[in-house]
């Protein structure tokens, strides 16, 4: 019998390393639902108990504290009033037991613990619902959360524009955000007249503004060069949508929006469909992310009712819950005036 090539051992040492790393993801996926299995029916009789001594005052808080004692005295750490309070918490939140066994056995017990303490339902639902099917990392959730990515996509979905083509349920309405928080870029906040800038530090931060886009983005190029019999024109930084199954093109201005980038924007839209978009392709995504926007110009430009162009302003420093607060309601208060025109044109 011939001994084994080095190829071959190669290949059968792969293919037991990968046995062994599924074997240990599911061991951990195992593990990681029993514990979140045990926290929320801890929470459950917490509740029940509660509730039967519901007459007696501060009954819940002397359970929560004799109960911290019992469980560290009898199992050790990890049973903290706070920790109780928390698991208390989780089935309080999700006190339907098909939702454990659904979304929740998917994430970890630190991504609910994150999830659980937002105040809007529907915020709970769409973190609990992206972070599962996105396979959000804690460290990424929790960023989300921070920046109001759920509050800024839906300001940007209560827009009064056309939406893109649907594809798959989905338009880029689903997927656009203003503004974009681009914190992790590590650059200061007024960046103006330095696009060049501001494009090599989202290169070089590829993974994380891939996710601040959000779902189906894949990287193409940057400096992508179209052109005609006569010139040359270069797009900043280009992305295939599988989703939505076309090219997002994305021009950066670190100042404020101007009709002339508008312009620019809508004629690279109209070259790249020309000139790069496939037979399969959907028509191509205009972008422009800018330092600001004057309201005034997006209302009364090809922005009003173009279906492939969209601007939205990007922020380098995480913004306070304040300042963010105070952007959506502005963004708000311009759609509202833009439906209300609508609405009057329509009645005229």
């Amino acid at each position: 019998m011939a001994a084994p090539n080095e190829s071959t051992e190669n290949r059968f040492f792969a293919d037991i390393s990968a046995i062994l790393r599924e074997g240990r993801n599911k061991a951990h996926v195992a593990v990681n639902f029993a514990m979140v299995e045990t926290y929320w029916k801890m929470g459950k009789l917490i509740v029940e108990q509660e509730q039967q001594g519901y007459e007696r005052a501060n009954y819940g808080e002397h359970l929560l504290v004799n109960l911290s004692r019992h469980l560290s005295g009898t199992f050790g750490k990890g049973f903290s009033v706070a920790n109780l309070w928390n698991f208390r918490q989780f089935y309080l939140t999700y006190p339907q037991e098909e939702i454990l066994y659904t979304v929740c056995r998917e994430l970890s017990w630190s991504h609910i613990r994150l999830i659980m303490r937002l105040d809007s339902q529907k915020a709970r639902d769409y973190y609990l619902n992206e972070a599962r099917t996105q396979n959000w990392s804690v460290r990424a959730l929790e960023r989300n959360i921070k920046s109001g990515y759920f509050e800024r996509l839906l300001s940007s979905q209560n827009s009064e524009f056309p939406a893109s083509e649907l594809t798959n349920g989905i338009s880029m309405d689903d997927l656009i955000k203003d503004p974009y928080v681009l914190e992790f870029l590590g650059l200061p906040e007024n960046v103006a007249g330095k696009e060049s800038r501001l494009e090599s530090a989202i290169i070089g931060h590829l993974q994380e503004f891939l996710l601040e886009m959000g779902k189906g983005f894949s990287f193409v190029g940057r400096q992508l060069r179209i052109s005609t019999e006569t010139s040359h024109f270069y797009v900043d930084v280009v992305f295939y949508n599988y989703l939505l199954k076309c090219f997002v093109i994305i021009d950066l201005k670190t100042q404020k929006l101007t009709h002339q980038d508008i312009g620019q924007m809508d004629m690279y839209v109209r070259m790249f469909d020309d000139l790069k978009r496939g037979v399969d392709d959907n028509p191509t995504i205009g972008l422009i992310l800018c330092a600001d926007k004057d309201e005034t110009i997006v209302k009364y430009s090809v922005l009003r009712e173009s279906r492939q162009i969209f601007a939205s302003k990007y922020k380098t420093i995480l913004p306070s819950e304040e300042e963010l607060t105070a952007e959506l309601e502005r963004n708000t208060r311009f759609l509202r005036e833009v439906r209300d025109t609508a609405i009057r044109k329509n009645d005229e």
